[in-house]
This record gives structure tokens, C-alpha cells and sequence, in this order.
């Protein structure tokens, strides 16, 4: 609807409404464009239909209101905060009602670090909902690895710290260094490549070493290619890419994360002044076992010794108690104790005689006692 101005006094005097309604149809008319700036004064409520924040320049400060429909802004999942640079593409237009002037967004996206940190969220999400970060896929490191790959920079100090401190610690490694590109676009092709060329020639275990650096220089570690190369590898991996604070995607995905190369060295190598040390313990403790056996050992033939010797007295004294007690059952049973006892054996001839029927007045017997034997007429 064209708006008309009033005729007064000569002069053509446009309303309020009608000022703000012919800005805004004239604003309608502008191109969409991309507007860069740092979010500030970010306003979402959940009963809003619309998300309100204020895009400021941050050379000179200049603010510009933005306004963007919160379902389109929640589905972006940007997760902004106070002070991120971003890109707003959108187009202006005017708020009737109080004159107001504001950008509408259609998307934002985050710009330099933001972008880059927003990028690698999204990939930590997808990989992590793959299963490449899970705790149980984490392999143990070899104990003693025959040959150790070591994946780094072609003149990084990160090599120099790792390959010292393997040295030092346990002299006789095995090590193959695979130099690569470390930063910059066909690093992370290389990395891959490198770790899959270590495995093909039969490490046990590979470290991954860098020294530390910005996140944009440390990207190649957080490429996808290195993270699944990373993941997929049949050998354990140790991370050691960066410092304490730093925490690129392949951390996330190797077996074992070192907070530095030198700190990588340790765990892939046990020390060898240690492994000495134990080698003595356990030398004393088989020498002090083995004396303690040999020492049971004599005793218990000091004890076999004692016993044989004392086995036929004892065996002797036992046999001796059981004649004596045989003695004493068959003289308790004998007929002499019987005819000490006051009693008499009679005999007819050769028989014994039991009742008094087996002789006859005039037979002739004799009868023994217990010191001896006498002849008798039975009357």
C-alpha cells in the first residue's frame, strides 16, 4: 500500500506510522548480504518465538540488533556465546512499531576459531556416536615392544624429546621414525599414510609426537582421515600431540594419551635401570627361597633320621610288651597256676579222670599236685 502524505499549510507531513511503514517496504526491497561482527547481549527465552542478540563491530564498537526465528536459530546448534565472532547473512528491515532498525538472520555461521572449533564439535559428535572414542576399545601398550614407530615431524623437537627419552631409558629399542608433514594441507593424508606404512612393516606400537602450537596449526590431528587411521590401526597408539591443555581428536581415539612426547617415551619403554633393580630382588628373593628350602629340606631329613633310628626300639619295646602280655594271659590259663591254686589232676592209666563213676574200689590212679605226683588205691 503506497503511503500518502497530508496536505498542511502547503507542506506534505507524513504520519509516524506511515514514515516507518515506507522505510520498511523501501528496506524490503535490499539484497540479503553477509555481516560480520562479535555476538553480545544474546537473549533466548523458551516462550520467545524469536532469538535477540546484538552483533558488535569490534573496531570502533558500532552495535547492530539482530533478531532470528528461534526454531532456525536451535537447530543451528552453535552454542554462541558473549564476544564470538560470527557471520550473519540476513537482510534489514525496520520494526514499525518503534522505528527501529535490525537485522533479520537467516543463518549464522561462526567465523575463524569459532568456526573451526564449531566444525570440530560436530566431528567429535559423529565419530564419538560411531564408537571410535569408546573406553573399551582401548588396547594395553606392549611391555616390551620389539619395534616402536614413531610418527612426527621431519625436524620437530618432538622427535628430538621422544627418541632421547626411549634411548635413555631402555638402550636396546627398536625404533622406525616415519617423517611426515605435521601442519598444513597434506598433513593429514601423510599422518595416515605414515601409520599405516608403521604397521605394514611390523611395529608393535606407534607413537603419534608433535610439539605444541595454535588450534589452527594443530588441525591435521583432528582431520577425520587421522582420527579413523588412528582408530582402525591393529597396533596400540600413543598420542602425544601438543601440550597438557591441548586435546586434538586423535587423543580421543588413540589407546593411550601422553601429555607430552617426552611423557610418550615413558609409557612405551619400561626403564632399564628399574627392570635391573627387579632382576636383583628377584635374584635375592630366589637365592633367599632357595636357601630357606634347602634349609626345610634338612630339617625334615633330620626328622626321617630320628625316627628310623628310634623305629626298631620302639618297635622292639612293643613286641616285648605284647609277649609279656601273652606271658601273663597264658600263665593266668595254665593248668600249673590252677594246681597251685589247692587243686589236683587225676589220672586212670592215661586218661584223666572227670567223674567219680569212670573209677572202681581197688583201681589204681595217680594224682599230681603242683610240686609233683603220687600214686593212691581208690577204696
Amino acid at each position: 500500500m503506497k503511503v500518502e502524505a497530508t496536505e498542511i499549510e502547503g507542506r506534505k507531513v507524513y504520519s509516524v506510522r506511515g514514515f516507518n511503514s515506507g522505510i520498511a517496504r523501501w528496506l524490503n526491497k535490499l539484497p540479503t548480504l553477509w555481516i560480520e561482527g562479535e555476538v553480545t547481549e544474546l537473549r533466548r527465552q523458551e516462550r520467545w518465538a524469536s532469538v535477540f542478540f546484538t552483533l558488535k563491530d569490534p573496531e570502533d564498537g558500532a552495535t547492530l540488533p539482530v533478531q532470528m526465528p528461534r526454531g532456525q536459530f536451535d537447530a543451528l546448534d552453535l552454542n554462541l556465546g558473549e564476544g564470538e565472532r560470527v557471520h550473519v547473512f540476513g537482510r534489514a528491515e525496520l520494526y514499525e512499531q518503534r522505528g527501529e532498525l535490525r537485522v533479520k538472520a537467516l543463518t549464522i555461521e561462526r567465523f575463524g576459531l569459532g568456526a573451526h572449533l564449531a566444525a570440530l564439535e560436530r566431528l567429535k559428535k559423529k565419530l564419538a556416536a560411531e564408537g571410535l572414542f569408546a573406553a573399551d576399545k582401548k588396547r594395553a601398550l606392549p611391555r616390551y615392544p620389539r619395534l616402536i614407530g614413531l610418527v612426527t615431524g621431519n625436524d620437530a623437537a618432538a622427535k628430538r624429546d621422544v627418541l632421547t627419552h626411549i634411548v635413555q631409558r631402555f638402550p636396546p629399542a627398536n625404533i622406525v621414525v616415519a617423517e611426515t608433514y605435521v601442519q598444513g594441507p597434506r598433513a593429514a593424508v601423510s599422518i595416515a599414510t605414515a601409520i599405516a606404512d608403521l604397521c605394514r612393516r611390523g611395529a608393535d606400537v606407534i607413537v603419534l609426537a608433535r610439539g605444541g602450537g595454535s588450534l589452527e596449526v594443530l588441525l591435521p590431528f583432528s582431520d577425520e582421515r587421522v582420527v579413523r587411521a588412528v582408530a582402525d590401526c591393529p597396533v596400540p597408539i600413543v598420542s602425544a600431540v601438543g601440550h597438557e591443555q591441548d586435546t586434538p581428536l586423535c587423543d580421543l581415539a588413540a589407546d593411550v594419551r601422553a601429555s607430552t612426547p617426552t611423557a610418550a617415551a615413558r609409557l612405551v619403554v619400561p626403564d632399564i635401570a628399574e627392570l635391573r633393580a627387579r632382576l636383583v630382588r628377584s635374584r635375592n628373593g630366589l637365592h633367599l627361597g632357595a636357601r630357606r628350602a634347602a634349609e626345610r629340606h634338612v630339617q625334615r631329613l633330620a626328622a626321617t633320621h630320628e625316627r628310623l633310628r628310634r623305629a626298631p626300639l620302639l618297635t622292639l619295646e612293643r613286641r616285648r610288651a605284647r609277649l609279656d602280655n601273652a606271658h601273663a594271659r597264658l600263665g593266668a590259663l595254665s593248668p600249673i597256676a590252677t594246681l597251685e591254686r589247692g587243686y589236683a589232676i587225676v589220672r586212670r592209666g592215661d586218661e584223666v579222670v572227670r567223674a567219680a563213676d569212670q573209677v572202681a574200689p581197688g583201681d589204681a590212679i595217680a594224682v599230681r599236685v603242683a610240686d609233683g605226683t603220687f600214686g593212691a588205691t581208690v577204696e
